[in-house]
């Protein structure tokens, strides 16, 4: 029976270590801890075309900061 090969990659939006199939080099990928959606590189690539640009992490911060206001998370309890 075959084995999956994995590589390690760090989600540019949540910065949690993610284990990415290697057939999964160069397709787009969700991070299973806050659904952002990037491209599974090469270790070795990574500080190039890989990165996230910072427009792309700050539009996803502001979808997790809305998300957070339309529900709640974060007030104070007496609000």
């Amino acid at each position: 029976m075959p084995r999956t090969t994995y590589f390690v990659q760090e989600c540019p939006t949540c910065g949690r270590n993610l284990q990415v199939r290697v057939e999964y080099l160069g397709r787009r990928v969700v991070c299973q801890h806050c659904s952002s959606r990037f491209e599974a590189c090469e270790p070795s690539s990574r500080g190039s075309k890989c990165d996230a640009s910072a427009s792309d992490i700050m539009k996803r911060a502001e979808v997790l900061l809305q998300s957070a206001a339309a529900s709640g998370i974060g007030l104070p309890k007496d609000q």
